[in-house]
């Protein structure tokens, strides 16, 4: 997929992509450059993110009591 930088640099995120990522209207994105590629990642709220790590295992995981 390819998108075009108009005059006054701004680039139209594809509709596959929009939908894909449920990306909406005035949403912020966090670009990052890196080896001459720019990446766009999404920003979201608290409240979606929370939730996430729901069913992660924890055993495993050293108490603080235990690290050095």
């Amino acid at each position: 997929m390819q998108a075009t930088i108009s005059s006054k640099y701004q680039v139209v995120i594809p509709k596959p992509v929009r939908e894909h990522l449920h990306l909406k209207p005035q949403q912020k994105v966090t670009i990052l450059e890196k080896d001459r590629m720019l990446i766009l990642v999404p920003q979201v709220s608290l409240d979606e993110l929370r939730g996430i790590a729901a069913g992660a295992a924890t055993d495993g995981y050293r108490e603080k009591k235990d690290r050095f």
